[in-house]
């Protein structure tokens, strides 16, 4: 005899929409508290709710979360990353400017991404609704949907805040860390800048996933030239800028500084989540792996602002961030082949994706 909350779940798939409403709505609790009940009958349950991914709007809401939350176990994770049907009615959906659930698709494809075949999302193309000014490359469309977001003018239900989680996971994937950097055909912008103007935005999520996806394609050693370059991805105003308090420094620090870190009022405040503050330093950690961005960094007195942070920010994982940054900026370049390229790979070893 099922019991009945297995009957429960089997209302899933019933013709009646106002018991698939109830049935889904009285489940959202049980996909955390009782995950177990959707994988019977060979995950059955689940392919139900993937069909439901596609129903009315309410009944939607509730299926979506019900796959949030179910998307942390690996089994069901494998399942829906893995199938190209439904990654494709999400996509579909995700992208439709008057889907009312488009924020809890992006976080649905988020937790997708936990998965490494989902990098096969590079290859994917999708015709471009009216309205993004995108191309027909799914990801670039994804990344206009973020831009977008942050002020509404796509979709009035969504500030697609959560796609930069998605964004940050498939930056763990070297030959998307290639798409964030080269320039594309259609708009002639490299992705990344459309992501690093967020780096000080109100929303707590953006700003994290955008910190993180910086991060990890800043991994890529070959493209520091063009993260550095003023007339490139120029990243380091966008990452100095946030771990910057109102901190006041002496004359010849401040008029060595980058133009936008010269002129803050006293009252500025450095971001508020230390978890971001450490990414951003770890991020200026990588891009000291050239020579290049030493010589650059140590000339536009980052050492001074990493110096305030360590002694303004009371967090471990900070200052000990700071502390390796510090050790980098401080050497002497007298060795650059030898003891001071081994200091380097031990920071990247440490220095983990996010």
């Amino acid at each position: 005899m099922p019991t009945e909350l297995e009957e429960l779940v089997g209302f899933i798939a019933h013709p009646n929409p106002q018991i698939r409403l109830l049935a889904v709505e009285n489940l959202v609790p049980y996909s955390t508290a009782q995950p177990s009940v959707f994988k019977t009958d060979e995950l059955k349950p689940i392919r139900h709710l993937k069909l439901l991914v596609r129903d009315q709007p309410k009944i939607a809401e509730h299926v979506i979360t019900i796959l949030i939350n179910l998307s942390a176990d690996g089994e069901i994770l494998e399942n829906l990353a893995t199938d190209d049907k439904f990654l494709e009615v999400v996509l579909d959906h995700v992208t439709d400017r008057s889907e009312p659930n488009a924020n809890l698709l992006s976080m649905l494809l988020a937790n997708l991404a936990k998965w490494e075949s989902l990098k096969r999302i590079l290859d994917r193309r999708q015709s471009c609704p009216d309205g993004l000014g995108s191309d027909d490359l799914t990801l670039n469309q994804l990344l206009d949907l973020f831009v977008k977001g942050s002020d509404g003018t796509y979709n009035k239900h969504a500030d697609f805040d959560y796609l930069a989680y998605l964004f940050a996971d498939l930056a763990k994937h070297a030959e998307i860390r290639q798409f964030f950097i080269k320039k594309q055909a259609y708009d002639d912008v490299i992705p990344l800048t459309k992501l690093k103007v967020f780096t000080e935005h109100k929303s707590d999520v953006r700003r994290k996933g955008v910190a993180s996806t910086i991060k990890n394609v800043a991994f890529d050693i070959p493209s520091h030239p063009s993260f550095l370059a003023v007339d490139e991805i120029d990243i380091l105003p966008y990452i100095l800028l946030p771990i910057v308090g109102g901190e006041q420094y002496d004359e010849e620090e401040t008029l060595a500084m980058l133009p936008d870190l010269q002129l803050l009022p006293p009252d500025k405040q450095r971001d508020s989540d230390h978890n971001i503050i450490q990414t951003h330093v770890e991020t200026l950690t990588l891009l000291t792996s050239t020579r290049e961005g030493r010589d650059l960094m140590r000339e536009v007195s980052v050492y001074p602002i990493i110096r305030e942070t360590h002694l303004q920010v009371e967090d471990e994982g900070v200052q000990e961030a700071c502390d390796r940054l510090v050790q980098v900026l401080m050497r002497d370049e007298e060795d650059p082949e030898g003891a001071a390229r081994g200091e380097i790979e031990d920071d990247e070893d440490r220095i983990v994706e996010v």
